[in-house]
C-alpha cells in the first residue's frame, strides 16, 4: 500500500529485455535502506526488490510490461519512487496499491502563472472510475482531478510537485501509468454484482 506522495526521484541505469520479461536497474537515493523483497512503487507500479548492490534491480513480468509504461523507460530517464506505507505513517495522498489499471497520454503540460496545467488522455475503463475533485494516481503521484472532460482529466500542478517528481522532465505525448481510486473500483464491482 502506498500514498501517491513521491518520496524521491530515481534514475534508470538500464532496462534489459529477457524474452517477454525484462530486468530494470535503478539508481535509488534510499537504496541503502532497502532489503530484498521490499516493495517500491516505480512510476506508480509496485515492484519487488530482486537484488541490491550499489544499484537496485527489479524483475518485470510480461503482465507488468503489457499494463504499464515501464517497458518504455530508457537509460538516464527519471522515475518517481515511493516505499510502501509503514503502519502509523501519515496518509497525505490517497490509498494507492501500485496496481496500474491502464496507461494514459500527456496531452498538455504548460505553465499557467506559477502553476502548471497537466492534461492526461485516459481510456474509458479508467474514466468511468473518475469524478471531478476525485483522486487519480499518475505515475505514482496522487493528484486531484480539477476537471473531467469526455476523454481526459485535467490537473493543476504546483511548483513543488513539478520539482519533486519526474513531471519536470515530462513531455506531451509521453505515456503515463494510471491507477484509479481504490474505493471507486470496489463500488463499481459491488454495483455490477446486483
Amino acid at each position: 500500500m502506498f500514498t501517491g506522495l513521491v518520496e524521491a526521484i530515481g534514475t534508470v541505469v538500464s532496462l534489459i529485455e529477457k524474452g517477454e520479461q525484462a530486468e530494470l536497474i535503478l539508481d535509488i537515493p534510499f537504496s541503502n535502506e532497502l532489503n530484498l523483497g521490499d516493495s517500491v512503487a516505480v512510476n506508480g507500479c509496485c515492484l519487488t526488490v530482486a537484488s541490491l548492490d550499489d544499484k537496485v534491480r527489479f524483475d518485470l513480468l510480461a503482465q507488468t510490461l503489457k499494463m504499464t509504461s515501464l517497458g518504455d523507460l530508457h537509460e538516464g530517464e527519471q522515475v518517481n519512487l515511493e516505499r510502501a506505507l509503514a503502519v502509523g505513517d501519515r496518509l497525505g495522498g490517497h490509498f494507492v496499491q501500485g496496481h496500474v489499471d491502464n496507461t494514459g497520454t500527456i496531452t498538455d503540460l504548460s505553465a499557467m502563472g506559477q502553476d502548471y496545467r497537466l492534461e492526461i488522455a485516459i481510456p474509458a475503463a479508467v474514466h468511468t472510475l473518475c469524478i471531478d475533485k476525485g483522486s487519480l494516481c499518475i505515475d505514482g503521484i496522487s493528484l486531484t482531478i480539477a476537471e473531467l472532460t469526455l476523454n481526459s482529466a485535467i490537473f493543476w500542478i504546483t511548483p513543488h510537485t513539478l520539482k519533486s517528481t519526474h513531471l519536470g522532465e515530462a513531455s506531451v505525448g509521453q505515456k503515463v501509468n494510471l491507477e484509479a481510486d481504490l474505493l471507486a473500483k470496489y463500488v463499481k464491482k459491488l454495483l455490477q454484482s446486483d
